[in-house]
């Protein structure tokens, strides 16, 4: 199968007019052996006959032209014919460095990209309904999906992980979270988690009672244990602890409330400022990600999101229907209706394309003159010749009946 066997552009009725320019060439050469042999009877087929011979020669001579664009005339190896065929590389090449100084240049894509709004397009594509464009969704749709479900799972997941972990590891956390802790006590936002831990507390307390009685057995002396007093000092140190949670859960006054409180406070300030804090809190983050736990993590992580990405893909209606839907809407109109981020989106693309013109513009071109020097020069000829074939033929009629009348008026001439 040659390279081009699937390509057929082959324009309809290209055989009839080949067989009708030849047929009229014919028709001229019987009407001049007509003529010239009734032409002594009557003298105005003269007329007629030069008509008919400078058809024919018309015909014959654009025959010819037509025929040496792809091969050689009668098969004669007659110089400067097969033009096509001869010059199939060069053609390659010269189509190549057509599309690299017309299209390719990146000063050519950037000027042509300065009409194309790819943001605006694009808001136009997320604000469209589901029902609108179904064709173009469903191919980009599959396309995303058929790639993450073609790349290597465990190596993409790996790429995955180590990004995060890297990102995380050359971030430091620590003013991260000390700015969060702080923000989140001057707006009281840390009020419901102490509150949380005083509730819990209290549930631990009562759960472990038991506990905490044997502990104070197994703690007292012998003097204690006799007077009986070991149960009143467990009893005491319950008692006092389920007082100080309800007073602490009652009272946001409350001192040891407040104690805590401002270790929070003292908490946020060092995880900001105080150097050694910083490095105990970077230390740890260094165990929690080298923790196998939070590589599994990791790794759950990656594959619901993949999932994910691969179910909304084989669904894009299902998901534009939905909460991402209307995010993805919303998009769209902020793209559409914002200047500055349309024009920015814009810029970047435009950048983009460009450095890849600039980058990639000399593979693709030499990629055009490797395929076009690697095609079969017969079956390039059959399609070119079959894509043009009406205009070619028309070409034949034309210069025959041209050539006719070129004919009649010299004829003319020379008997007026």
């Amino acid at each position: 199968m040659t390279p081009l066997s699937r390509f057929n552009p082959a324009q309809p009725g290209t055989t009839g007019m080949k067989v009708a320019a030849t047929g009229l060439l014919l028709v001229m050469a019987a009407i001049f052996l007509a003529a010239r042999a009734f032409q002594p009877a009557y003298p105005w087929l003269g007329f007629v006959k030069a008509f008919a011979e400078a058809a024919m020669v018309g015909g014959l001579a654009d025959w010819f032209a037509v025929t040496a664009l792809f091969r050689h005339p009668l098969g004669l190896p007659i110089p400067h014919t097969a033009i096509i065929p001869r010059n199939k590389d060069r053609i390659g090449e010269t189509l190549a460095s057509f599309l690299k100084d017309n299209f390719l240049t990146p000063s050519v894509v950037a000027r042509r990209m300065r009409t194309i709004d790819v943001a605006g397009a694009t808001g136009r594509f997320l604000k469209a309904p589901p029902g609108e464009g179904t064709r173009i969704r469903q191919g980009a749709s599959r396309l995303i999906a058929d790639i993450f479900e073609s790349l290597d799972d465990e190596r993409l997941g790996g790429i995955f992980k180590n990004a995060i972990a890297t990102r995380l590891r050359a971030m430091e956390v620590s003013p991260l979270l000390g700015h969060a802790l702080a923000s989140a006590i001057n707006e009281d936002r840390h009020m419901p988690m102490l509150e949380a831990a005083i509730r819990w507390t209290a549930r631990a307390l009562e759960a472990n009672e038991t506990l905490i009685r044997d502990m104070v057995t197994k703690k007292a002396n012998w003097v204690l244990k006799l007077a009986a007093l070991d149960a009143k000092l467990a009893d005491a140190i319950i008692d006092g602890l389920r007082k100080l949670t309800a007073e602490m859960s009652t009272d946001p006054a409350h001192p040891v409330r407040l104690k805590i409180e401002e270790a929070l406070a003292q908490l946020a300030n060092d995880l900001q400022s105080n150097p050694q804090t910083r490095e105990r809190v970077e230390a740890m983050k260094d165990q929690l990600l080298d923790n196998e736990s939070v590589s599994l993590w990791l790794d759950t992580l990656w594959q619901k999101g993949r999932a994910a990405i691969i179910r909304g893909a084989r669904n894009p209606d299902a998901v534009l229907a939905g909460k991402l839907g209307e995010v993805l809407k919303t998009m769209g109109a902020t793209l559409e209706s914002d200047p500055r981020i349309r024009g920015a989106i814009n810029q970047f693309a435009r950048r983009a394309i460009a450095g890849l013109a600039a980058t990639y513009g000399s593979s693709i071109v030499k990629l055009v003159s490797d395929t076009v020097r690697g095609w079969d020069a017969r079956t390039v000829t059959a399609r070119l010749e079959s894509a043009v074939g009406r205009d070619l033929q028309y070409i034949r009629i034309n210069g025959t009946l041209v050539g006719g009348l070129v004919g009649l008026v010299i004829h003319a001439l020379d008997h007026s």
